[in-house]
């Protein structure tokens, strides 16, 4: 690569830092309180805030703050209680922990499926070097370099089989 290209790929990687650093300034609620000072956070402000002194929502898609509505408005579906001031932004925070618990789940899953395929890779190479019959050796508690015999080969070879046997096969959803 040459310097030129070295400075255009930093300064790509220094803007993509900083463009990400900025998001989190995006997503913040900005409003004039009762006594006239702005007030910055990410949650929206109190109820009590009028519409008019909200100077600025987060770009994220949040629903508008809407006032309680009437029990007839409600859905026949199960909701019983009339709409209380907040629910939505109670029901969009709800939603955002549900779908950070289901990422953080599928990344756990991810990374648990990557840890079986590497263990399922070494356990099939200690079975080709346990069935090839080179002699084994492996160092005991006290440092000392000693050769498995026949036993403990068989022994060997069976939890590589077990682990093979656990390691190797899909697991089962659920």
């Amino acid at each position: 690569m040459t310097t030129m290209q070295h400075r255009w790929t930093a300064a790509l990687v220094a803007l993509a830092i900083g463009a990400t650093l900025a998001l989190p300034a995006a997503a913040q609620w900005k409003w004039r309180d009762s006594s006239g000072r702005v007030q910055y956070s990410d949650t929206p402000p109190p109820h009590n805030v009028p519409e008019k002194d909200i100077l600025q929502r987060p770009s994220v898609s949040t629903p508008a703050r809407t006032v309680a509505a009437p029990a007839a408005a409600t859905s026949a579906s199960g909701a019983s209680a009339p709409a209380l001031k907040g629910e939505p932004e109670l029901e969009t925070k709800r939603k955002l922990v549900e779908q950070d618990a289901a990422e953080k789940k599928k990344a756990d899953e991810a990374k648990n499926a990557a840890v079986r395929a590497e263990n399922c890779t070494r356990a099939k190479e200690q079975m080709r070097t346990l069935d090839s019959g080179v002699r084994i050796a492996r160092t005991n508690e006290k440092g000392e370099r000693e050769f498995l015999d026949d036993k403990a080969r068989a022994q060997e070879a069976q939890r590589t089989r077990d682990a093979l046997a656990s390691e190797c096969s899909p697991q089962p959803r659920q």
